[in-house]
C-alpha cells in the first residue's frame, strides 16, 4: 500500500475511476453469463465453466474493493460550477487487492484452460500443479517490487517474477499446441487455439504495465497509466477468456451430443 502521490488533474482521476468501473461491470456481467450457461454445456465441461464464473467473481468482489479505496482516497469538487479540482483525503488506497485477486484467479485461469480441452487425467493434473504453482509464484514475486520505489528493487523483482511467467507462456504457446491440434472438431481447435494466444497476449501487457514506474514516469499520470492498464488487460484475461472457454465447452458438448465424440 504505497501513499498516492498529489496532483492528481480530473482527467487522471476519472480516467481510473472509469477503468475500475469497467472492470467491474464486465466481470459482474461474465460471471452471470457463465454460470447461466451452465446447464447448456454437456456434464464434462462443468467444472471448467464453473471455475471460470468464480474466477470473473472474485474479480468482481476485488474490483469493487479496489474502486471504493480509489474513491475514499480523494474529494472531487466543482467550486462555482468551474472545473473540478481533485484533492487527496489522507485516507490510503489500497491497491494490494489486485494481488490478491492475482494470487487466487490467475492459477484457476490456466486450470479452466486445461479442464476444457480435456487432456488425458494425468496430464491434466501434472499440468495444473505446474501452471498453477509457477503462475502463483509469479505473482508472489511480481508483488515486493510493485510497492517499492527504489527502481532497482522494482527491475529487481521484475525480473525474478519473469522467470516462472516465461516458463507458463512457453507452455501455453508451444506445450500445449499437440493437445490444441486433438480436439475433436475444427471449431474447437481452433477456440482452443485462440484462448492460448489471448492468455500470452493478455498476460504479456503485464509485464509492461508493471514497468510503467521503472522508466521515468512518475505521479500521477504514473498511477493513472498503471491502473487502466491492470483493468484493461484483467478484462481481456478473465472475462473475455472466459468467453473462450465458454464457447469450447459448448462447441465439445455439441459434438458429442451429435454422436461425432463419445464422451469418456
Amino acid at each position: 500500500m504505497a501513499p498516492l502521490p498529489d496532483g492528481f488533474s480530473y482527467a487522471e482521476w476519472n480516467a481510473t475511476y472509469n477503468a475500475l468501473s469497467f472492470g467491474i461491470a464486465a466481470m459482474g456481467s461474465a460471471t452471470i453469463f457463465f454460470w447461466l450457461q451452465l446447464p447448456n454445456v454437456s456434464k464434462n465441461y462443468r467444472t471448467a465453466l464453473t471455475i471460470t464464473g468464480i474466477v470473473t467473481l472474485i474479480a468482481t468482489y476485488h474490483y469493487i474493493r479496489i474502486f471504493n479505496s480509489w474513491s475514499e482516497a480523494f474529494t472531487v469538487a466543482s467550486k462555482d460550477g468551474g472545473d473540478y479540482a481533485v484533492q487527496l483525503t489522507g485516507a490510503p488506497f489500497n491497491d494490494g487487492y489486485r494481488y490478491v485477486d492475482w494470487l487466487l484467479t490467475v492459477p484457476l485461469l490456466l486450470i479452466e484452460l486445461i479442464l476444457v480441452m480435456k487432456l488425458p487425467q494425468q496430464e491434466t493434473v501434472s499440468l495444473s500443479w505446474k501452471l498453477g504453482l509457477a503462475s502463483a509464484l509469479m505473482v508472489a514475486l511480481g508483488y515486493p517490487g510493485e510497492i517499492q520505489e527504489d527502481l532497482a528493487v522494482r527491475w529487481f523483482w521484475w525480473c525474478l517474477s519473469m522467470i516462472p511467467f516465461c516458463y507458463v507462456v512457453f507452455t501455453l504457446a508451444v506445450g500445449l499446441a499437440e493437445a490444441t491440434s486433438k480436439q475433436p472438431s475444427p471449431a474447437a481447435a481452433s477456440l482452443a487455439s485462440a484462448a492460448r494466444y489471448l492468455t500470452v497476449l493478455s498476460w504479456c501487457t503485464y509485464p509492461f504495465v508493471y514497468m510503467v514506474k521503472s522508466v521515468g514516469l512518475a505521479g500521477p499520470a504514473a498511477t493513472m497509466y498503471e491502473q487502466v492498464g491492470y483493468s484493461l488487460a484483467d478484462v481481456l484475461a478473465k472475462a473475455v477468456f472466459g468467453v473462450l472457454i465458454w464457447a469450447i465447452a459448448a462447441e465439445k458438448s455439441a459434438v458429442e451430443e451429435s454422436g461425432k465424440l463419445l464422451p469418456n
